[in-house]
Formats: C-alpha cells, structure tokens, sequence
C-alpha cells in the first residue's frame, strides 16, 4: 500500500496555494518567467532588486525564497564565487510544463475528446485522496460525481502524472471518450461539473487589471514593472479554466477576451523586461 506524504509530492506538483499579487506569488513568477529561461540561477542581491522593481521589500523576497527552497523550488548553489540559488530539476520540469499552459492558451473544439477519470480509493488513503481532487481541481478537470471527473483529453498527461506522483495509479481507471450525454443541455452539465462562475471571475479580474494599465511603449524595467503583476494575475487561469468547446460555455464568455489581453501583453512587454533583467 503507497503512503502519501507532502514531501513525496512536493515540487513536482503545481502549487497554486500563494495568493496571486502576494510576495511568494511573485517570487515564483519572476522564477518562472525569468530566472529559469537564463540558466536557473540567481543571486539573491540581484533578485532583491527585481522584486523591489515590482514593490516587494527586500525582507519579503527574503522569507518567500525561504520558504521556495523549504518546498524544493529553489536550493542553494554557488556560481563564480557569488552565492546564490538554483530552480531544482524537479521544480524546472513544473515550470517547463506550465509555460505550455501559460503562454500557450488551449480551447477545445466540440468534436475534440474527452479522458474521464474513474477511482475509489480506500479510506485509509484519505489525505492522498483529497489531494487528488484538490489537484485535478487545479488542472482544470470536472467532477461528474466524487469518484468520476472529466477533462479535455489534451490534460490527460498532466492528470496522470499528479496520480503518479500521488502514488494512486493502482486505484485510478481512466477512459477516452468523444461523445457526452448528460441529461439536460452540455451547457448545463459544465455548470455543474466545473465552477463557471468562478472561471469567469478570474478572466474578469485579469482583464480588468490588463486594460485599465498604461499600454504605452517603455523600456525594459518598466516592462518588467507592468508585466509581472500580469502574468502573476493570469498565470492560474489557464489552469483553472480547462477550456470548454463553445457549446458548453455561456454566452458572452470572458476567456476569449482574455487570451487577447494576455497575448498582447506579452508580445509588448516580455522581450524587453526579460532584457532588462539579463542585464541587471
């Protein structure tokens, strides 16, 4: 029998615990986005004055780092004499899959298929077992009932490796499917296997950070200053939001604007911010 523990799971799993706008939220974007793509390390001098770019205290980055490498994110290493830290593999690999959610945004097609997600799992499993949910949760997968959830097939990857990390595969049947029939419209069965409502608040927010900020031309430390709060608001919704062909989301649904929004800041301020910090 596995035995979940915290530390099995740790860095491997997507960790979306820090509320976006807070110090340790930040500190993980700017890691992301910007240390990973130039080799992975940093010296914590250098990362204070990013994140004081971006309104942090010197003492918050402190503790938020502290608090990374306690999770496996970030260990220490030392490079040319400076002391600094490293992203670990186990968190690159996280960071790695997540731009392909971040900056590549997904929408199923009606006739697209659909992996359904089958298990029963003993009570003496029970933490492992709701990290489960709380975990398919965060991918952006359904619950068609406690022991069946539904996702777009192109999340099945992402799926079973949180079952694999959790050590659940034994309990865990999983089946593709391209044809759904709920009882009542598609439209209302997504409102009841996802929080629409709460998907759509996420984009609202997002959008109305993304258009009420300046979009005019700057250099590359402004860049950086209006794009990190950005990406940090946006970089849960692809996650949340799994993508729901047109069929099953309301009208008027806010995701489309939203990718529109995400993509322009990005073409605008990305290239230059992550010059600036390549040079800082």
């Amino acid at each position: 029998m596995t035995t979940f523990s915290a530390d099995t799971a740790g860095a491997i799993l997507d960790d979306f615990d820090s509320r976006p706008g807070s110090a340790t939220s930040l500190v993980r974007t700017v890691l992301g986005a910007y240390v990973r793509p130039l080799g992975g390390w940093f010296a914590i001098a250098d990362f204070v004055v990013w994140m004081d770019a971006v309104g942090v205290p010197p003492e918050s980055t402190r503790i938020a780092v502290t608090r990374l490498k306690k999770k496996g994110i970030v260990r220490p290493g030392v490079r040319d004499g400076r002391a600094g830290y490293d992203i670990t593999e186990q968190a690159d690999a996280m960071f790695s899959r997540g731009d392909g959610r971040i900056f590549g945004v997904r929408r199923m097609a009606d006739s697209d298929p659909w992996r359904l997600i089958s298990f029963t799992i003993p009570e003496s499993q029970r933490a492992a077992r709701h990290q489960l949910r709380r975990r398919l949760t965060g991918i952006g997968c359904g619950t068609v009932s406690p022991g069946l959830w539904i996702a777009p097939e192109y999340l099945a990857a992402e799926a079973a490796d949180i079952i694999e990390a959790l050590g659940l595969s034994e309990y865990v049947t999983t089946f593709v499917t391209s044809v759904l029939s709920p009882p009542g419209t598609l439209r209302d069965a997504a409102a009841s296997w996802w929080d629409l409502d709460g998907i759509a608040g996420r984009h609202r927010e997002f959008l109305h950070r993304a258009t009420t900020s300046d979009k005019g031309a700057v250099g590359g430390r402004e860049a950086f200053v209006r794009f990190v709060p950005l990406l940090d608001e946006w970089r849960i919704v692809p996650y949340v939001d799994p993508g729901l062909p047109p069929s099953m989301t309301p009208a008027n649904w806010p995701g489309d604007r939203a990718v529109a929004e995400f993509a322009a800041a990005r073409d605008r301020y990305l290239a230059p911010s992550r010059q600036w910090v390549a040079q800082t």
